[in-house]
């Protein structure tokens, strides 16, 4: 597979066939487009990724080009192929930014195929099309698979002598691939980590940095970065203690971070999660700490400030309190709250409220008549506290108003 000069249907495959032929196989097309694309997916791990996203589009597509303009030549072998040839060479571009050898690609060309010919078979076997056209066709068939694979080679040939910082950029595309959502197929992350002589670790911290970063930071060796991300951030394998949390500091010179929680790199996604967030919460002061943040110093901070469960919990325990008004729920709570730090004691809860202790004990009684029971159930009680704790600190940190739900009433059913 040598041509790459954008034949249509190479030698003496370039006889023309029947119009007749065209018009039984067009039918096909579409179906024997997922069929193609069914194979390719169960058989190369590197291309099972949803079908909704980049790679089935572009999956997709090239394999539609590819049968729609091979039914085209072989009824006129001077029909137009530019577009095709374009398609083939960005599918070997595509590879080359993946970081891939051309084998996936050239095991997808071969199972396309395989699959095309045994449909061409079923075709000629229910139409009964001559021994001799069939030779011809498969000649059409092989020859042009074969063209296909020389235009992406083309391409990725091209695409590669384009990169002149290939392994940094592969590295990032490494890192990116390793925090993808939905996870990519482990093959693909381990065939580039090969290309680039990184050896996967078991365990992995995510670093996020406050934007931007606009110089060249002097990185440890074994880290993958993405520090032109709109949220810029990095991989660290293992841990980050003693002369690794020196080095750190020293290659952020003094730009804020955070350092996620220890995860295994499958779950890398959601270190990097936690350290977006625990940056977030000390930019809002809920989180005191210096430059570098550690997440497993704010683990109950952060837990906290997870807020899609404790809603639900929120709208379990307060319930009761449906049927008064914003403002009277707000009062109340906030007496609770601070009784439930201090211990039931009245005068404490007054100081810290700044109201009468005759007023805390009202407020105490209707939340007893409320609220029953819970206020007496050790379970109930945590979790109350849990709730109220909760809200007091997602008041302190600003989140975008479609995260703030059910924050201004605690009890409002849905």
């Amino acid at each position: 597979m040598t041509r790459a000069d954008g034949a249509g249907i190479r030698g003496e495959a370039r006889t023309r066939f029947p119009q007749e032929l065209a018009e039984l196989i067009r039918p096909e097309l579409p179906s024997l487009t997922e069929e193609i694309i069914a194979e390719i997916r169960r058989a190369i791990p590197e291309y099972a990724r949803p079908m909704d996203g980049p790679y089935g589009r572009v999956l997709r597509m090239g394999v539609g080009q590819a049968l729609s303009t091979f039914v085209d030549l072989i009824v006129d072998p001077t029909a137009p192929h530019d577009h095709r040839d374009r398609v083939c060479r960005k599918l070997g571009e595509y590879e080359a930014a993946e970081g891939r050898s051309l084998d996936s690609l050239q095991a997808a060309y071969r199972i396309g195929v395989h699959v095309a010919w045994r449909r061409a078979v079923e075709l000629g076997a229910r139409h009964s099309i001559s021994a001799e056209v069939m030779s011809q066709l498969a000649d059409a068939v092989f020859g042009y698979i074969d063209d296909l694979a020389s235009l992406s080679t083309d391409g990725y040939q091209r695409a590669k002598s384009r990169s002149s910082a290939s392994q940094d950029e592969w590295r990032q595309r490494l890192l990116r691939l390793i925090l993808e959502q939905p996870a990519v197929p482990r093959r693909a992350i381990v065939d580039l980590a090969e290309l680039v002589g990184w050896p996967l670790p078991q365990q992995v911290r995510i670093v996020a940095i406050a934007p931007p970063v606009v110089a060249r930071l002097a990185l440890p060796a074994n880290a993958l970065a993405d520090l032109k991300a709109a949220e810029p951030h990095l991989l660290l394998p293992g841990e980050v203690e003693g002369h690794q949390r020196t080095a750190l500091e020293a290659c952020l010179a003094g730009r804020p971070a955070a350092v996620g929680i220890k995860v295994p790199l499958a779950e890398a996604a959601d270190s990097l999660h936690w350290a977006r967030r625990a940056l977030a919460l000390s930019r809002s002061g809920a989180i005191s700490a210096g430059k570098l943040i550690f997440c497993d110093d704010h683990l109950l901070t952060l837990w906290l400030s997870e807020d899609r469960l404790l809603k639900l919990l929120a709208r379990q325990q307060f319930a009761s309190l449906g049927g008064l008004s914003e403002r009277q729920q707000q009062r109340l709570t906030d007496t609770l709250a601070v009784w439930l730090e201090t211990g039931g004691k009245a005068a404490e809860v007054a100081e810290r409220l700044k109201v009468h202790p005759q007023t805390v004990r009202y407020r105490m009684r209707i939340l007893e008549r409320v609220l029953g029971g819970q206020l007496n159930d050790p379970d109930s009680r945590f979790a109350m506290e849990v709730v109220l704790r909760a809200r007091r600190l997602n008041e302190e940190s600003p989140r975008p108003a479609s995260e703030l739900g059910a924050e201004a009433s605690l009890s409002r059913p849905e």
